[in-house]
C-alpha cells in the first residue's frame, strides 16, 4: 500500500458497486463511470488484468446493459496503480456528471 496513492487508500466518497479481497468498483469521482480498482498498489499480470475485467463488464452491464459500454483501461490520472473505467457506449462521461455534455444533433 502506498500511503500517497488516492487509489489506495479507498476512500468512500462515491457510491460502491461491488468489493471482495482482490478488487472494489465505485463510481469515479470525476466521470461517474463505473471503475474498478485493484486493491494492490502496481500493476497486474495479464492473467489477474482479464478477471478484474471481467469484475467490471459484470457491474457496467447492470448499469448500462450488456453492449452499452466500453472499457477505458487508460489510466490517466494515476498511472502507477491499476484501475480502469466502464464508459457508456458511444461517451467519455455518465449522464450522472458534471462534465457530460449531449452529443450536438447529427453526432453520436
Amino acid at each position: 500500500m502506498d500511503e500517497s496513492c488516492l487509489l489506495c487508500s479507498g476512500d468512500r466518497l462515491t457510491e460502491w458497486r461491488f468489493e471482495d479481497e482482490d478488487c472494489w468498483v465505485a463510481d469515479c469521482i470525476v466521470c461517474m463511470t463505473p471503475m474498478i480498482v485493484w486493491r494492490t498498489h502496481g500493476l497486474p499480470d495479464p492473467h489477474r488484468e482479464r478477471a478484474l475485467i471481467g469484475r467490471l463488464e459484470q457491474v457496467a452491464a447492470e448499469r448500462y446493459g450488456e453492449d452499452g459500454f466500453w472499457v477505458d483501461p487508460e489510466r490517466r490520472r494515476i498511472p502507477d496503480h491499476w484501475h480502469a473505467h466502464a464508459r457508456p457506449a458511444g461517451g467519455f462521461f455518465d449522464p450522472r456528471s458534471p462534465l457530460f455534455e449531449e452529443p450536438a444533433d447529427g453526432e453520436g
